[in-house]
Order: C-alpha cells, then sequence, then structure tokens
C-alpha cells in the first residue's frame, strides 16, 4: 500500500469513531465502502491510463492535517473577503477550511424558491441531500472515495421547481492556517425541473508559505428544463495542492454550462464527468489553465452521450511557460442509441517556454452512425510574423506578447455569461501575464 494513501486509510480506521460523531449520519453510511475501495484498489499509478502526467501519491503524501475534531480554527475570515467580484451582486456565502460561513444578509436577496446551507444540515435521517448524495460520484474513483471517506461539510444547494434565481450565488472556499492543512468539501447542487441557477465557486489558499490541500467532490443533478451555470475558479498559491472532481446528469432539455479557471495554483487535477440522461439537452464545458515555474495543471473530462438529440461543446485552452506542465484528457462517448448527437471537443495550447510541456490527448468513443462529432489538438508557440506585425506597429515585444496571450485566451472568457464577472476574468487573466499577484489580502480593486 502507497505511503501516502495509508496515512488516511490510518486516520480513518484509528478515528472513524470521532469522525462519525462529529459528523451527519447522511455521511457515515457512505464511509465503510469508500474505504473498502481504497484498500482493495489503492491510488493509480504516475504515468497510467489518464494520470500521465499527476502524481497523486505526490499531491497525497504531505502529513497535512484535518480538522476532523471540528475545531475552529484561530483565523479571521473577514481578511479572505478582501478579494470577492465586485459589485456582482452575488448571495455571498463561503467555507474557510472546512468551516460552513455566510455573509450577512446572504439569504435576504434570495427568493423562498431556494434552499441553501451547510450540507451537514440535511444529511440527517431523511434529509433533503440523503436521496443524492453519492448518486453520480463514482466510489471507484479514489478522488471520490477519498472525499466520501473523510468528508464532514459541504454546500448543499437546491432550486425548486419553476424558480429562476436572477442573482448569481458565490461560494468562496478558503484555506487559511497555521499548518499545513486539507480541507475536504462536498457541493450537491439541485436544480429541479424548469429552474435556472448559476452557480460561482472560488478556491483561495491565503497562505504563501505553508502546504495546503483541498479535496472537492461536486454533484449537480439537473432536471428536465432546467438550466444551470457553474463557473469554478482557482487563486491558490505556489503550494497548494488541488484535486477536485466533478459529476453532473442532465435530464431531457435541460441545459448546463460549467466552465473552470485555473489563473494561480501549485499542482492541480481536475476532472469533470458529465452524463445525458435525456434527450435535448445541452452541455458547454470550457476550460483554461495558465501554468509556469514549476506549476501543474491537470484537467480529464468524460462526457457520455446516453441519450440522443444532445449537443457538446467542449474547449479547453492553456498557456504554459517556464517550466510549467499542462495536461488535457478528454473523452467523448456516444451510446449504440444517441442518434443524433453532436459533439464537438477541443483542446489549443501555447507553450512559449523549451523547458515547459503539455500533454494533450482527445478522444472519441462513437456505437451510432447519425452523428456530428469532431475533435482536435493543437500546441505551439506564439507566432512571430504576429509578434513582427505588431512592434512595427509601435508595440514592444512584451506588450505585443501580453496582447496576443489575452486575444488566445478571450473566446474562453467569452462563454461566461455574467457581464461582471467575464469582464472581471478579463481583468485577473491580464494581471497573471504581467506578473500581479493574485492573492486576496492584495487585492487593490475590492473595496476593504
Amino acid at each position: 500500500m502507497n505511503k501516502a494513501l495509508q496515512q488516511y486509510l490510518t486516520l480513518y480506521s484509528e478515528n472513524k469513531d470521532l469522525i462519525c460523531s462529529k459528523s451527519a449520519p447522511g455521511f457515515n453510511v457512505w464511509r465503510e465502502q469508500a474505504y473498502r475501495n481504497l484498500l482493495a484498489e489503492g491510488l493509480p499509478k504516475h504515468g497510467s491510463e489518464n494520470y500521465e502526467i499527476t502524481d497523486l501519491a505526490e499531491m497525497l503524501a504531505p502529513d497535512f492535517g484535518l480538522n476532523i475534531a471540528r475545531i475552529p480554527l484561530d483565523v479571521n475570515p473577514a481578511d479572505s473577503f478582501k478579494c470577492g467580484l465586485p459589485h456582482l451582486s452575488s448571495a455571498l456565502f463561503f467555507m474557510l477550511n472546512d468551516m460552513w460561513g455566510e455573509s450577512k444578509g446572504a439569504r435576504n436577496v434570495l427568493p423562498e424558491g431556494v434552499e441553501i446551507g451547510p450540507l451537514s444540515r440535511y444529511m440527517q435521517p431523511a434529509g433533503e441531500a440523503t436521496e443524492f448524495y453519492g448518486k453520480i460520484a463514482d466510489l471507484l474513483n479514489p478522488i471520490v472515495a477519498l472525499n466520501t471517506m473523510l468528508v464532514q461539510e459541504g454546500l448543499f444547494l437546491k432550486v425548486k421547481k419553476g424558480m429562476k434565481v436572477e442573482r448569481p450565488i458565490q461560494l468562496v472556499n478558503i484555506i487559511e492556517a497555521m499548518i499545513p492543512l486539507m480541507a475536504v468539501r462536498r457541493i450537491l447542487l439541485i436544480v429541479e425541473e424548469g429552474a435556472e441557477i448559476k452557480l460561482l465557486s472560488c478556491d483561495h489558499s491565503n497562505s504563501r508559505e505553508k502546504t495546503s490541500a483541498s479535496l472537492t467532490v461536486t454533484e449537480i443533478f439537473a432536471a428536465k428544463g432546467s438550466r444551470v451555470e457553474f463557473y469554478d475558479m482557482e487563486e491558490n498559491g505556489s503550494l497548494s495542492n488541488r484535486l477536485s472532481t466533478l459529476y453532473l446528469r442532465q435530464e431531457e432539455d435541460s441545459h448546463a454550462v460549467v466552465e473552470s479557471f485555473t489563473l494561480h495554483n501549485g499542482m492541480t487535477r481536475n476532472e469533470f464527468h458529465c452524463e445525458f440522461a435525456g434527450r435535448g439537452s445541452s452541455l458547454k464545458l470550457y476550460g483554461l489553465g495558465i501554468e509556469d515555474h514549476h506549476n501543474l495543471l491537470d484537467n480529464y473530462s468524460r462526457i457520455a452521450h446516453n441519450a440522443g438529440d444532445c449537443h457538446t461543446d467542449e474547449l479547453f485552452k492553456y498557456i504554459v511557460e517556464d517550466e510549467g506542465r499542462g495536461a488535457f484528457t478528454g473523452r467523448i462517448y456516444v451510446a449504440p442509441g444517441a442518434a443524433k448527437t453532436e459533439a464537438y471537443q477541443s483542446n489549443r495550447n501555447l507553450v512559449t517556454s523549451d523547458r515547459a510541456r503539455m500533454f494533450s490527448k482527445p478522444q472519441l468513443e462513437i456505437y451510432n452512425d447519425d452523428v456530428k462529432c469532431s475533435h482536435g489538438s493543437a500546441t505551439g508557440q506564439l507566432d512571430p510574423m504576429q509578434l513582427f506585425y505588431m512592434r512595427q506597429r509601435g508595440l514592444s515585444d512584451d506588450e505585443a506578447r501580453l496582447l496576443l496571450k489575452q486575444a488566445f485566451m478571450a473566446d474562453v472568457i467569452q462563454g461566461v455569461s455574467l457581464d461582471l464577472l467575464r469582464d472581471r476574468l478579463h481583468n485577473l487573466v491580464e494581471r497573471r501575464f504581467i506578473g500581479q499577484d493574485l492573492s486576496c489580502s492584495d487585492c487593490e480593486v475590492c473595496p476593504k
């Protein structure tokens, strides 16, 4: 057994009574199966299928602390809210490490058809979350199993039938502690028939000197005729390790947007497992990553077209510099009965250094002839002719490179429907390219 995993198995086996006593019963009924799966399967090896550049054992090897006794930590959450998205007018909630919190008046701006709160509240016997929790997240996935074995808190969000929530909801996930710490969180989003919601989840690690880890599993249920937009943004420190796995199930005539923005990170593995379970549905899955220094970003996706007449638009873009590493592995599966499927997958990358590395593996698995599908990947450098053309018009080399990088990422950002978030992302990406720190405490455009 790998030592990195063994420390968590031992932690659970020796402290499961404490973990369960501090948790809701709905969490506890899943823990033993998750433990057995991890004990039997272990972690996938570095270099194995779909883990070509990500070493889970390395990411989990540090001796992270976990707050299994649910002791409030001596940190000031107000310091973590200097960033936020100014003037977005969102309903603001947060997870401080793995503790629930919310801004004053956050609930007042939401309509009565929205149920939101700490997931543990809804994981009591016969609670609203127990019907959905763990139903689409695969316990054979080691990230899901580890999360399920250790999780004690998260976000529950339910939008009732026909309710259209105009104001976006923002969940800010913060890691802040005096010791190396892992935050284990769960997100459960249920969008009932005909309902609409926009959720923005932001990850921040405030410590630039302590190693940290976040382990998050998200389950999204999009019912018939619903619309859901989920935006995930990472602005972590270079010592952070992030494991994030999202599962999405769409019923008939539902429409979903999932976008992921990795602006600052250490080592990150994002997974997207999406399923069309009803006809006439659509999904836009977009992502961007900016990797430099020795940082790593690995995005994995699997989109299962198990129903016909559905549409997928998938686009991931990376800019990899210095000794950064990037990876994209995507598979679109079309079932035998999924006629009239339209699915398009694209991965485009800029590699600006001889020492940078990019791994790309787009895939189609099709078992129906009546489809329109394509996939492609391209990795290259900035066009020297474009740089020459721009310098001839008075721009410096640095200015020309900045504009070309911004233009390269523009179509991913333009996919965001929230005007203020889209404008803010353009600003954040520009600041990232010119080397400005994106940490919350240094954000000068946000109200103090």
